[in-house]
């Protein structure tokens, strides 16, 4: 047993109990959830994932989960989201506990996730152990995949695998498409600087290169070579050789040709598309969100799945994968073909304009992961210059009658990130309002305000999503129905509350148009409230005020605990705040200077290299003129740096692609905005 997966847990608790189906060493297993008094029952939900997933995990990997007891902990303050120590896993409230009446329901979605995630450990990092932290992610990675599995058979109706590739595959693509990012092997010479590859590379690139090896190898082939892996190496160390042995072994395929791009080498590929009559030629490049990739950076060569649907004599998806820089392929149906079907591949597809015009007539012809994948890539080649943001927002236009919450979710994630780069410029600011209010309109009155009885739970998520947006965007109905509630809770909270969901989109409508009320009431709110998520939701919208004053005064200086009351936002949650104040283009550089000036005070209190690096990632990001990353670069010259070094490299390449971003596309986006009648 590793060292690091030890804990011990002592304090006033109580629990609650059940037990697996399946029994080990011929009983059945107690599953506890624990938590300080009082707040036991909100472990419910986590309790009844828990032990349908030790039992899952159990039959699926072929080995019985080895120890006479399973305890989820909830711990208040807690650094990290989970940790899996070996039979006591310890979880942040929020990635716990859940309370019917008054959680938002996508903490439901989360909640469970999360469960199965740090479960999925006690065989995939506890059982085997990594022979290196190199080898993080054969922890992290499989943990993640095989978390998302398993919610997947729980709850079908929630398509996560959908909800994977918007959240999941979005976000690694973002830190992978990053000059300063890394491999997901990566070399770590000193354990103490493992901290920074906790990153979504080990997570959710490793994941999503995993689940496009399942699909190639199958689910079944796929689950036995990693059963071979454990049973290989229980109660010892393996190596990323190790598990592609066994998954060879058991598929006939030399595994590690396949996936050693993949794993040893930084970033992902772009599918450049070239069309003929009745052929295609595709051209494998790396993708760099700053759109300059030199030729030394493009050696690498991967194995793509290309997932092919529209070829003229075959139905379904064809069994071809590109394998070389170029190739070419016949018997295209010039009418529809699409690339990477279900997005199980991880790379971006750049088709020719005119076919991307043709697919938006097409939408009923593509999956929601498709769509996803789809709008993902236009995005993300509009940042980097290969597109434009007139395109991207010329075919965001086709999905005003989208009826898929994580289609719209997509959507809505693009443009708020153009609002990012351009909202700056209030001209810009505008139009991009404009534009979501009149793309969301009509869904937006169609799902209303109430919840319908027996709703589905996605249906939740897209009001949600829809109503967030509106505000945010100024929609008159919407964000006027939103103040009458704000005001109506305002006036009595128990008898006027908020739908747990939408409590966000309220706040946010009175903090906009007075906050000299807002701020305090919501502070006053973070300090009351006995909702499990309540705190984390106030501090991420309490950091979207427009006020310079109260920014200066009474919120940033919440964040750090220099203002009264002292005993503020814990160390844990400060994240929270600072990723709404770098949203926020008033607050940003309002931020950043309360930083420079606090710095080692503020260093000081947190005492954690891991919350240190966090805030350094979520606070400085967003920043859109290249001035800062010489800003940045001069304010840390003399800093100790070593726990966030490869964080302030990412950060950095990061400024410069917005910078780029937004010196290259500002006039044609106006242009396209006044002439489509936004400004």
């Amino acid at each position: 047993m590793s060292s690091y997966l030890l804990a011990w847990a002592i304090g006033d608790f109580e629990y609650i109990e059940t037990f697996t189906e399946r029994k080990y060493n011929g009983k059945q297993l107690p599953v506890r959830v624990y938590t300080t008094r009082g707040l036991k029952e909100q472990g419910q939900w986590a309790l009844e994932h828990a032990a349908p997933c030790i039992d899952y995990f159990s039959k699926i990997f072929d080995i019985d989960y080895p120890l006479p007891k399973a305890d989820l902990l909830a711990v208040h303050e807690f650094t990290h989201g989970a940790m899996e120590n070996w039979g006591l896993v310890t979880y942040r409230t929020t990635q716990v506990l859940f309370n019917e009446k008054t959680s938002d329901p996508r903490f439901k979605n989360s909640v469970a996730y999360v469960v199965a995630h740090e479960l999925a450990h006690q065989w995939f990092g506890n059982l085997v152990t990594m022979s290196w932290w190199d080898e993080l992610w054969l922890n992290e990675s499989f943990a993640t995949y095989a978390g998302w599995q398993f919610i997947d058979v729980m709850h079908p109706e929630w398509e996560v695998w959908a909800q994977f590739v918007n959240e999941g595959m979005e976000t690694a693509f973002r830190l992978d498409g990053i000059r300063a990012s890394h491999s997901i092997h990566v070399e770590v010479r000193d354990a103490l600087d493992v901290n920074q590859i906790f990153d979504s590379i080990s997570y959710l690139k490793g994941c999503s290169v995993l689940r496009m090896l399942v699909n190639h190898l199958g689910f079944e082939t796929f689950v036995k070579g990693v059963s071979k892996y454990l049973k290989a190496n229980v109660y010892g160390n393996a190596t990323t050789k190790d598990l592609w042995d066994a998954l060879s072994e058991v598929s006939g395929q030399d595994i590690n040709k396949l996936m050693a791009p993949w794993i040893a080498k930084i970033g992902h590929p772009v599918l450049n598309v070239g069309e003929e009559p009745g052929q295609i030629t595709i051209k494998q490049s790396r993708f760099l969100s700053t759109g300059d990739v030199k030729p030394e950076e493009d050696t690498t060569t991967w194995w793509v799945p290309l997932g092919l649907e529209g070829k003229k004599d075959e139905s379904g998806v064809a069994a071809l994968s590109l394998e070389k820089k170029e190739e070419t392929i016949t018997g295209i149906n010039d009418d529809f073909y699409k690339l990477n079907s279900g997005a199980t591949g991880f790379f971006r597809v750049n088709y020719p304009a005119s076919r991307l015009a043709k697919l938006s007539t097409q939408l009923g012809r593509l999956s929601s992961e498709d769509k996803i994948a789809i709008i993902g890539s236009t995005a993300d080649l509009a940042f980097a210059g290969n597109g434009n943001t007139a395109a991207l927002l010329t075919f965001l236009q086709g999905f005003s009658n989208e009826s898929h919450s994580l289609v719209w979710s997509q959507v809505l994630d693009s443009v708020g990130s153009v609002k990012s780069v351009f909202g700056e410029d209030e001209d810009l600011k505008k139009g991009l309002s404009n534009f979501v209010v009149k793309l969301i309109d009509a869904k937006v009155k169609e799902i209303g305000w109430e919840a319908r009885e027996g709703e589905d739970y996605l249906v939740g998520i897209l009001r949600k999503s829809l109503i967030s947006s509106a505000v945010a965007s100024g929609h008159p109905e919407v964000t006027a129905e939103a103040l009458k509630r704000f005001d109506a809770w305002v006036e009595n909270p128990e008898a006027n509350p908020i739908p747990p969901s939408l409590r966000t989109s309220v706040w946010r409508a009175g903090l906009d148009k007075d906050p000299a009320r807002a701020v305090p009431i919501l502070k006053k709110e973070w300090f009351e409230t006995k909702s499990i998520d309540g705190k984390l939701l106030c501090l991420s919208v309490l950091g979207l005020t427009k006020d310079v004053e109260l920014l200066k005064s009474s919120v940033i200086p919440f964040n750090y605990n220099t203002s009264p009351p002292s005993d503020a936002v814990p160390n844990a949650d400060m994240h929270a705040l600072a990723a709404s104040l770098a949203r926020n283009s008033t607050a940003r550089n309002l931020h950043w200077d309360f930083l420079k000036n606090h710095w080692d005070a503020i260093v000081s209190k947190i005492g954690n290299p891991i919350v240190v690096d966090r805030l350094v990632k979520v606070s400085l990001k967003s920043f859109t003129d290249e001035s800062f990353v010489d800003d940045i670069a001069k304010f840390f010259a003399d800093k100790d740096t070593t726990a966030f070094n490869r964080s302030l490299g990412t950060v950095q390449d990061s400024i410069r692609g917005r910078a780029a971003y937004k010196k290259r596309d500002s006039a044609a986006l106006k242009e396209w905005l006044g002439a489509n009648n936004y400004i």
